[in-house]
This record gives structure tokens, C-alpha cells and sequence, in this order.
């Protein structure tokens, strides 16, 4: 799903406010959780996940194309770790599809 595609459920779902509105909370929303992470702080969403940064040490990496020795400069990358309940929900989706994959293959068969 890509930002307009979240807008545009969250509009369906609140008749009651505009898609700009909605455009505006959806853009706030995303500004602080950066806003946030650039600071180093810590962002968690009870039930869905928490983001953070971590820092990646300088390395010595390889060219893919020549081989040679590259000097990997010491960078901050976001992390995404996911919320218990998000987990349990995607496990169970999971295993839902699993088993109706496994009664159309056996229903194929038959």
C-alpha cells in the first residue's frame, strides 16, 4: 500500500472529514515519526511496533563490479520491530491462507 492508497482508505472509512484533511493528518503523522527518529528518539505504536535507529559502524566494503576495497562511511538506518499483536495477526493470516491453499489443492486432486 503507498501513502495515497492509505489516504484514500482512511477517506472511505471517514466520510466525515476531507481528503485534504486526511492528506494533512496522514502527512503529520510521518513528519513527527522522522522528526523523532532524527532526533535519536524512540517512536512505539502499542500493538503495531516501534521504530528506532540504529548505527551501522564504518567498514571496509567490496565493488561489486571491480572487486576492489571500498571505505563504507558510518551511516544511521531506521528499524522496524513489530508489536506483539501485529505479529499474532499476521501469523494467523498466515495460516489461514496456508490451509486454504492446502483444501484447494486437495479438492484438485479429487
Amino acid at each position: 500500500m503507498i501513502k495515497s492508497e492509505l489516504i484514500n482508505r482512511l477517506a472511505e472509512g471517514n466520510q466525515h472529514l476531507t481528503q485534504r484533511d486526511i492528506e494533512r493528518i496522514v502527512g503529520t503523522i510521518f513528519d513527527e515519526i522522522a522528526n523523532a527518529l532524527a532526533r535519536g528518539d524512540r517512536v512505539e505504536l502499542r500493538g503495531f511496533g516501534a521504530f528506532s535507529v540504529k548505527c551501522r559502524p564504518a567498514r571496509t566494503g567490496r565493488n561489486p563490479r571491480t572487486g576492489t576495497a571500498v571505505d563504507v562511511a558510518e551511516k544511521y538506518v531506521p528499524f522496524f520491530k513489530t508489536g506483539k499483536e501485529l505479529r499474532q495477526k499476521l501469523n494467523l493470516a498466515a495460516k489461514a491462507q496456508a490451509q486454504a491453499q492446502a483444501a484447494a489443492a486437495k479438492a484438485a486432486e479429487a
